[in-house]
């Protein structure tokens, strides 16, 4: 598949005149606020009529999809290789599970009862009053914009849970491309594109956009015809979108899944059982995935005692052991030099 470095509004790809920046030896372009504005007006148009097509056509979207995907396994696995530096296993098990979860969302559509329908029947014959005949079900937002997390390049990016369940519930979606790996983004995003031509599905049904600065998320998030957002990153961006969000003229609803410092609590009982099996196990969880696991475990709490001072010479030992490894982008690499600095400072 050709990689254009343009804006996928649609069935579409659109310039921009808002700058770019490159991913390897592909150039891409910033979506400017217009290719914001015109990919939220093609999807509240797709929303008219894919918030009414039958379950089933949704059913055979999402299965194209996965289907799509599978089809250029070995292109995906080559580019999430050479952009995220993550191994080939570990990223055709992520593979796996992307399409295990638009699966997921299919089989759901078929049990129908994420509707949640309700029927409250009239008694008119109540007193003291009588009660009205009242009916209830879940119904889509509208269009939704989507940002994807650095570290899962497809489980949780642009085919990933957010994207395919806002798909699943008649929601038209506009992924923000995550700038650490492009090429990949695109490749999938062609997919959805492919699979919405092929099931006929309405022109704006799924956009993507390219950015590295902060400027399109921020007019994607704030344009008023996007109706809810789903995030997975980091805690400072999570909030900056909430706060967006949520000083709009009309708030919207801001599903995040953000970063934590995931606190250990380990008590002299547990010590005294395992104090070196314990440390080589927290080493381990530190710097699995070069320690960009957002389960990695940021903070230790221990009560002082001779099985503490065991754990934390063996902790220091086999931290000292550990293998280094090539973090995801330039940003995160630079992120965590400026956060060694900063605790070597406070240590002095």
């Amino acid at each position: 598949m050709e990689i254009t470095g343009k804006q996928i509004i649609g069935y579409t790809k659109a310039d921009s005149n808002a700058g770019s920046f490159t991913s390897g030896q592909h150039t891409f372009e910033e979506a400017s606020a217009a290719n914001v504005d015109q990919a939220a007006k093609k999807a509240t148009s797709a929303f008219k009529a894919y918030k009414l097509l039958p379950t089933a056509d949704r059913i055979k979207f999402l299965e194209a999809i996965a289907t799509e995907i599978n089809n250029i396994r070995e292109v995906l696995i080559e580019s999430g290789m050479q952009e995220t530096h993550l191994p080939q296993a570990r990223l055709n098990g992520e593979i796996d599970r992307t399409v295990n979860q638009i699966k997921l969302f299919a089989d759901l559509l078929k049990e129908g009862s994420w509707v949640n329908a309700i029927i409250d029947t009239a008694k008119p014959d109540r007193q003291p009053l009588p009660k009205p005949h009242i009916c209830q079900m879940a119904r889509p937002l509208g269009v939704t914009a989507v940002f994807g997390a650095s570290n899962f390049p497809f489980a949780f990016s642009v085919a990933g849970g957010d994207t395919i369940s806002a798909l699943a519930a008649g929601c038209p979606v506009i992924f923000k491309a995550h700038f650490g790996h492009p090429v990949t983004s695109e490749l999938v995003a062609n997919c959805i594109v492919e699979a919405a031509r092929k099931t006929g599905m309405p022109d704006g049904v799924f956009s993507l956009i390219h950015g590295k600065t902060t400027e399109s998320g921020k007019a994607l998030v704030t344009h008023p015809l996007v109706k809810a957002v789903g995030f997975t990153g980091s805690l400072a961006g999570g909030r900056a979108l909430f706060d967006l969000a949520a000083k709009r003229d009309e708030p919207i609803p801001v599903y995040a899944e953000m970063g934590s410092v995931n606190p250990v609590f380990l008590l002299p009982g547990k010590l005294k059982e395992d104090s070196i099996g314990l440390a080589k196990a927290l080493v381990t969880s530190n710097t699995m995935g070069v320690g960009q696991f957002c389960t990695n475990p940021g903070i230790v709490l221990l009560i002082k005692g001779t099985e503490t001072e065991h754990f934390l010479s063996q902790y220091s030992l086999s931290l000292a052991e550990a293998t280094g490894g090539s973090m995801l982008t330039d940003a995160i690499f630079n992120s965590y030099c400026k956060g060694i600095t900063s605790c070597q400072t406070i240590r002095r």
